[in-house]
Formats: structure tokens, C-alpha cells, sequence
């Protein structure tokens, strides 16, 4: 038998492994300890709790906890926090015992932690995103006029710019961080059944307990709620929310950089991709793929949240509220390693304008197709360019069955600046500029 413990180190998810220890056990196992120290704090700021106590319940180290004993511990009671209480009680004094967990039950305290743990990894995502977004501008900045085929349901359809499809990426990823920035965190202090009752019999008002709530959040780190929020959880699924949104942006990118990097595309490549247990020549681009994984899982969760939520019975739920702490968990995991990879990827994402021009020209000039029925379709008939594509289907050169249409039809016009793909990106430059020049953080 193995003596390691029973935790969870990202074997079979790589996309996690080195980027969870701020959700770990022993993370979540710290905010725990935080947010019953920020209690007794809370009730030193209302002049409760004596000083001695405060400072007793400061010194309480998380670290003196067995988290593997304390996991065994938790499942009689159905939750962590009621070994956690009898764990702590015994390392404090004997008068500073009564004021740890007074007047709150064990969803206050495991809701408050759950929070914790999300801002701090909230926090870390959002710098990633950052990072990433930052490298994309500079990418699309770089290739703003490079012409590629944009690829409609798998087929060529127009030209695009490689910059534009650039801001595509950093579109999506500031939309997401729009969303973590407009998240509310709140602390939980409700009591056993939601109505405060326990801290305004110990406060002695109704004042006094709403004090108590507002410096709990702040010791917490936390927003101070309006309301309790046991049954109502928007939190949870706001959160959830944004941590699906962001993982989305990056699960687009990544799905971009894998499909234009296949062997027979090869207009983008990873800085560094990974390399084959069987075949030696491959340069797999590993990040993408790693986060395609997070992307396929985050949603799943995501949903799972909105179920836990709509299921969340009476005053306490009888096993929705259990489901969310796993799965909220895996959600702020995976974002953690998603947006880690993503501002890796981008950092070194490579282009390869011979290969974006070979597969430009790859139908013979037909990507300007659209083109040629506006322009032509006027002038010459709209059975005309119908003609053209077939000639071309055939082996024609597209310019001289443009010409010879032109000459049927006496007409006159420029036919090299018609069919040059960079004639014909629209506002692709105007909408880089958009997001990769200064004037974008300018207001309005």
C-alpha cells in the first residue's frame, strides 16, 4: 500500500497539474480556519469578544490541521465544518472557546470559504487572461494586414486578416474578463436557518447583528451581503458563469490554433509544441490541446451549478448545496490551468504567411467568389459568374475567364486590383486597430 495521501495531483488532468494549489484541500482547509477567525474578529469590532480572544483565534494555524483526518471526520456530520469547530476549540483557551463559530452554522463557514478560495483564485485567472489578451494584441498588431481564407463551416469562403481573426480571440477574452470583474463575492452569515436570529439575541439588536455581518465580510476579504444567500445562489452560479465564459474564450483560441496548425494547414504553430511517445517527427500542440480538454469539462460544471441552484430546498439543501463544493472546485481548477496555458500559447503563437498564401490561393483565386457577384453580377448578369467558377472548375485561370466575361459583355474594369484577396477584407484593419491601439482603453 501506498503511504501517499488520497489527492488528487492532476495525473489525469494535465491542464491542471501545477496550476490548483490555490483550490487544493489544504486551500480550502485554510479558508475554513479563515473565516472562523474572521468571526471572532467580527465580534471583537462590535465589542464582544475580548481582545484575548481575538488574539487566541489569530493565532490558529491551519497548518497544525489533518486535512485527511478531518475529511474522514467530516462525513457523519455531512460536512467539514463540525470536526473543523471541535478541532479548533481544543487548540484555543479555555475563555476564548466561546467565541469561535458563536451564532453561525457550518454553511456560514463552508459558504464563506468557498468564497475566499474563488477571489484568490479569481485573481490569478484574470492575471492570466490579462497576459493572454496582451500577447494576442501584439500578435494581431503584428499580422494586421496578413491575408488569410476565413473558413466558413470548414470550407473557404472569403478573405479575413490573420489580425483580424487575432481579435476574435481578445474580443471574447475581454468580454470574460468583464465578467470576472463584475462579480460580488459575498461573505455568508445567515445563522441555522437563515434569519440572523442567533446574532441578534448575542448582539442585542437588530443594528448590532447587521454590524456583525458587515465586519465578519470584511475580516472575510469578502462583500457583505445583503441577505443571507444559503437558498439563493447566484453567487455561486454568477461565479460559475464567468469561469465557463472565460474558459470559452480560451477553448476558441486553442481550437483555432489546433486547427490551423494541422500538417496540411500550417499557418499557425504553437512557440513550442510536445513531441510523440511513438513518432518522433510530431510537434503537437500540446497547450491547445490541454486547454480543448478544460473547455470540453467547464460547461458540464457550469451546469451542474444551475442545477445545485434550482434544486437548493428549504432553508438548507439536502445535497445540492454538497454537490456545488466539488464541482465549483474543478470549475476554478480548470479556469486556473486554461488561462495559464492560454497566455503561454499565446506568447509564443507563431504564423506562417507562406503557408496562409498557399492556402489562399489554393482554389484558385474562387475565395473572391462574393466579390466577383457583386462587381459582375451588375454588369455582366447573374448567370455570369456562374460561368466564370466553372471555367475555373475546369482548369481556366480565373483572370482570363474574368477577361474574356468582360470582353463578352463589353465591359471594362481592372481586373488585377478586382481579384487581390487584400482588396477585399473590408474594415478587417479598422476593427484590429479597435483593440490593439491605445485609444481602445480611451473612454467614449
Amino acid at each position: 500500500m501506498s503511504s501517499e495521501s488520497p489527492v488528487d495531483h492532476g495525473l489525469l488532468s494535465p491542464v491542471t497539474a501545477g496550476h490548483d494549489d490555490l483550490v487544493s484541500d489544504r486551500a480550502v482547509l485554510v479558508a475554513l480556519v479563515e473565516a472562523e477567525v474572521a468571526l471572532v474578529r467580527a465580534y471583537g469590532d462590535v465589542g464582544l469578544a475580548p481582545q484575548t480572544a481575538v488574539d487566541a483565534a489569530s493565532r490558529l494555524d491551519p497548518h497544525a490541521v489533518d486535512a485527511a483526518a478531518l475529511a474522514g471526520a467530516a462525513v457523519v456530520g455531512g460536512n467539514p465544518v463540525i470536526p473543523l469547530v471541535g478541532t479548533l476549540k481544543q487548540a484555543l483557551p479555555e475563555d476564548a472557546r466561546a467565541w469561535l463559530h458563536r451564532g453561525a452554522t457550518s454553511q456560514d463557514i463552508l459558504d464563506t470559504a468557498l468564497m475566499i478560495v474563488a477571489a484568490r483564485a479569481v485573481i490569478r485567472v484574470r492575471s492570466s487572461l490579462v497576459q493572454t489578451a496582451e500577447a494576442l494584441r501584439r500578435f494581431a498588431a503584428s499580422h494586421r494586414d496578413d491575408v488569410v481564407a476565413a473558413r466558413t463551416l470548414t470550407q473557404h469562403a472569403v478573405p479575413t486578416t490573420m489580425g483580424l481573426r487575432a481579435t476574435t480571440w481578445i474580443r471574447a477574452i475581454d468580454r470574460a474578463l468583464g465578467r470576472l470583474d463584475a462579480l460580488e463575492l459575498p461573505a455568508q452569515l445567515g445563522g441555522a436557518g437563515g434569519t440572523l436570529a442567533s446574532f441578534v439575541e448575542i448582539t442585542g439588536s437588530s443594528d448590532a447583528a447587521r454590524d456583525l455581518v458587515a465586519a465578519f465580510a470584511r475580516h472575510a476579504g469578502l462583500a457583505a451581503a445583503d441577505a443571507p444567500w444559503h437558498v439563493t445562489r447566484w453567487p455561486v452560479t454568477e461565479l460559475g458563469d464567468a469561469l465557463v465564459q472565460s474558459v470559452d474564450a480560451v477553448g476558441k483560441l486553442a481550437a483555432d490554433v489546433a486547427t490551423l496548425g494541422r500538417t496540411e494547414i500550417g499557418e499557425l504553430a504553437e512557440g513550442s509544441g510536445g513531441g510523440s511517445s511513438a513518432m518522433p517527427q510530431k510537434q503537437n500542440p500540446v497547450a491547445s490541446v490541454l486547454i480543448r480538454s478544460a473547455a470540453l469539462r467547464a460547461p458540464g460544471l457550469g451546469s451542474t451549478l444551475h442545477l445545485a441552484a434550482a434544486l437548493a430546498a428549504d432553508e438548507r439543501p439536502d445535497g445540492a448545496w454538497h454537490a456545488e463544493w466539488p464541482t465549483l472546485r474543478e470549475l476554478l481548477r480548470l479556469a486556473l490551468g486554461a488561462s495559464a496555458h492560454a497566455a503561454s500559447l499565446a506568447d509564443g503563437l507563431r504564423f506562417d504567411a507562406d503557408a496562409a498564401a498557399r492556402n489562399l490561393a489554393a482554389t484558385g483565386g474562387l475565395v473572391l467568389s462574393e466579390r466577383l457577384s457583386i462587381v459582375l453580377g451588375p454588369v455582366l448578369g447573374p448567370d455570369a459568374v456562374a460561368g466564370i467558377v466553372a471555367e475555373v472548375g475546369s482548369g481556366a485561370v480565373l483572370a482570363d475567364a474574368v477577361r474574356r466575361a468582360l470582353a463578352a459583355g463589353d465591359a471594362d474594369l481592372d481586373v488585377a486590383a478586382l481579384l487581390d484577396p487584400a482588396g477585399y477584407t473590408g474594415l478587417a484593419a479598422s476593427l484590429v486597430d479597435e483593440v490593439t491601439t491605445d485609444e481602445r482603453e480611451e473612454p467614449a
